[in-house]
């Protein structure tokens, strides 16, 4: 079994069918809420006097209010999801901060996620009775899980009525713009139509970097297709998995129909995030992500592997196992799998055996080596100035044997 650490090679199954393209009526209506980076910074509640990092804190909080809230109500992620790019659409119409002059009221961001929630429930059809969500908003609102909340509170028809009066104006703020395509059903697509759906260690890198995108503001930023290819790429490079090039000479995300600049400059935002995010225990802040040059050679992409390389190395490779030590000799060839089956692994192995000194460990092949240089000869081999050379034996008519020796 090859090494974690080792690098994998993947290409998409031919009998596999192709990620489908979003709706076109949805990649229009998503495109009008993608802003650059710069338009960003001109939110209402920037240009009311809220600094931007206090900004993207208090949006990261109210999407952790939604994740604590749709968890006590055992909602789905995908539910969760739909609920935060409502919430981070929301923000870009309407401020956190009062504005007096103009006589709008400050949205607290623990009221807009409820109502967020609320919608999100509804347009995903998973949803919960009114008193189940009002209670668990009180609950996580008040830091006690265990708070018992009835129709008799006063907190309960506090938070029922802020919920009613701000769905309407959510459903003003997003223009009614309800159909959604998150990114976790296109990330799934993805990594069955490459033959990852059960790699556990890819699946879950990229699942975690759609979960932490959905407390930034990445959804503004990239298309929901482009978060999921994104994800899959941050993975792909943190997990040292390549990709192999289609019949055509295509790279993987020009085949899934996402630009490799986009790919790097989302997995640049989010290791941004990661860098600058301060630990509770008061050490700074970590990527596990690493950063990649937006205008880099697109050839020299890790993530990806060359048909004409692939096809023009005939050789063998080795993959090590860091917990065992063991190693296998791999040859790559045309139409042949990196891996291989179980049965050319064996036939390799026999091969590789044949060698004076061949085996599967290290030590064992060290082991016959120094037997051969001692010896001279093994297995009708002859070991000369550290070239094994075979011996063939000839007899003549009276008999007598002669070694003549074959390179």
């Amino acid at each position: 079994m090859p090494s974690a650490s080792a690098q994998h090679l993947t290409q998409a199954s031919p009998s596999r069918p192709h990620p489908p393209l979003p709706n076109e009526l949805l990649l229009l209506a998503e495109s009008q809420w993608l802003f650059t980076e710069e338009e960003l910074l001109l939110t209402p509640s920037i240009l009311a006097g809220l600094s931007p990092a206090k900004e993207r804190e208090s949006r990261g909080k109210g999407v952790n209010f939604i994740l604590q809230v749709g968890i006590m109500l055992k909602l789905p992620q995908i539910t969760l999801a739909t609920a935060s790019v409502f919430l981070h659409r929301f923000f870009m119409r309407h401020s956190m901060v009062e504005d007096k002059a103009a006589g709008k009221p400050a949205n607290h961001y623990y009221s807009v996620a409820a109502t967020c929630l609320f919608l999100a429930t509804k347009v995903e059809e998973n949803c919960r009775k009114m008193k189940d969500l009002v209670v668990a908003c009180v609950r996580v609102a008040q830091k006690n899980p265990g708070k018992v909340v009835d129709e008799q509170d006063k907190e309960y028809w506090r938070w029922r009525d802020t919920i009613l009066h701000m769905e309407d104006i959510l459903l003003e703020a997003v223009c009614f713009d309800l159909s959604l395509e998150p990114p976790y059903k296109t990330l799934f697509e993805l990594l069955c139509f490459f033959g990852e759906e059960n790699n556990k260690r890819l699946r879950n890198a990229a699942w975690a970097f759609v979960n932490d995108s959905c407390l930034t503001m990445l959804c503004l930023l990239f298309s929901s297709r482009g978060i999921a290819a994104s994800a899959l790429y941050a993975a792909a490079r943190h997990c040292e998995v390549r990709f192999l090039d289609d019949a055509e000479g295509r790279p993987w995300w020009e085949t899934v129909g996402v630009e490799l600049r986009s790919l790097r400059r989302a997995g640049n935002y989010m290791a941004g995030i990661y860098e600058n995010t301060p630990l509770r225990n008061g050490g700074e802040g970590s990527s596990i992500y690493e950063r990649t040059p937006e205008d880099g050679d697109e050839w020299m992409a890790k993530t990806r592997e060359r048909r004409e390389q692939r096809d023009g190395s005939r050789g063998r490779e080795r993959s090590e196992d860091l917990e065992g030590g063991f190693k296998m000799e791999r040859e790559v060839s045309t139409g042949a799998s990196v891996t291989g089956s179980d049965g050319e692994r064996k036939r390799r192995r026999e091969e590789i055996n044949d060698i004076p000194w061949g085996g599967d460990v290290k030590e064992e092949r060290e082991e016959k080596r120094m037997k051969v240089e001692a010896n001279g000869t093994t297995n009708g081999m002859e070991h000369r100035n550290g070239v094994p050379v075979k011996v063939e034996d000839t007899s003549d008519a009276n008999g007598s044997e002669e070694g003549e020796v074959e390179p």
